[in-house]
């Protein structure tokens, strides 16, 4: 989920837009450089900016009368590493909570932490180490969009027992209740995203083959 407008406490609201703050400035370095190496890049880029923002926006409603939806950051962090997500992710953010009063400005530091950091670089690590075994590209691309996914909404419930402990249990009792609201609809969401991401990258690989290439991405397409 996106924590709405003003449901964070003040202090935890700022403190993970500190925490993000530096990892969008490495992300802007990192998409001056990939423009400026690689120009033809530039519609993937776009690409991987529009596919987050879609997915993301859908919410889906939970049985909790909450709502879930995919993150799709898990495609330009394959694509082009982790670090271009804070950026992407920072723009998809702003968009949806100005736009479709999904999310808020206040906190966007959370939202952009979870979403578009932690999650992607999850899946790119997960990437990384699947294809580094000698796993096959499609299950690499699987896993990578599937778990990074997960990974947003344990970040996710992970802010938000910190901001509400339980008055019981505290923070573990808050974070189970947390995890637990969404598990059933987040679970099958995340296979969704696992599976709809790679059918874009065998997409890509096909049709946008050239500039792939010049990435040094995956040769030979999706396996």
């Amino acid at each position: 989920m996106h924590i709405m407008e003003g449901f964070l406490p003040p202090l935890h609201a700022a403190a993970w837009t500190a925490a993000s703050l530096p990892f969008v400035v490495m992300g802007a370095r990192s998409v001056a450089k990939i423009t400026r190496e690689h120009p033809r890049a530039k519609l993937l880029l776009a690409t991987s900016g529009a596919f987050a923002f879609v997915l993301s926006a859908l919410k889906i409603p939970s049985v909790t009368g909450s709502c879930s939806h995919p993150t799709g950051t898990g495609l330009g962090a394959i694509l082009f590493g982790p670090s271009v997500m804070a950026v992407l992710g920072a723009i998809v953010l702003l968009f949806q909570a100005l736009l479709l009063a999904h999310g808020g400005i206040t906190t966007l530091g959370a939202n952009l932490f979870s979403m578009a950091i932690a999650g992607p670089w999850v899946a790119y690590g997960l990437f990384k180490l699947t294809r580094s075994l000698g796993g096959a590209l499609a299950i690499a691309v699987f896993l990578a969009a599937t778990l990074g996914d997960l990974a947003t909404y344990l970040v996710t419930s992970v802010q938000l027992a910190l901001a509400f402990p339980d008055p019981v249990s505290g923070f573990t009792g808050a974070l189970a209740k947390f995890a637990g609201v969404f598990a059933l609809t987040q679970i099958p969401l995340a296979i969704i995203e696992g599976l709809l991401t790679v059918i874009v990258v065998n997409l890509l690989t096909q049709y946008s083959r050239d500039e792939l290439d010049e990435l040094a991405f995956a040769p030979g397409g999706v396996k």
